[in-house]
């Protein structure tokens, strides 16, 4: 059961870590789909060089609560399990 509860924990804080980023780069996508679909330029650098800048951007801004987010994971999830040992 302990295993199982840690397994669920982690793949709670991979899905609060990587959030951010995939929503921002599915909000980018979609805009830059649209602005695509109206003017009706096909250049593939569009699409993968917009996605980029704002997913680093996020990156870059959400870096503090995505090292709190794992700080947290690790003292409640991995260092209980060690003192259980």
């Amino acid at each position: 059961m302990i295993f199982f509860d840690s397994m669920r924990f982690a793949l709670q804080a991979a899905v609060r870590l990587s959030f951010p980023i995939l929503a921002v780069a599915l909000a980018v996508g979609l805009f830059i789909g649209l602005f695509q679909a109206l003017t009706s330029i096909q250049e593939l650098t569009l699409t993968f060089v917009p996605k980029l800048a704002a997913m680093l951007a996020v990156f870059w801004i959400s870096m503090g609560f995505m090292s709190d987010t794992l700080v947290n994971f690790f003292h409640e999830t991995v260092l209980t399990l060690m003192t259980r040992i």
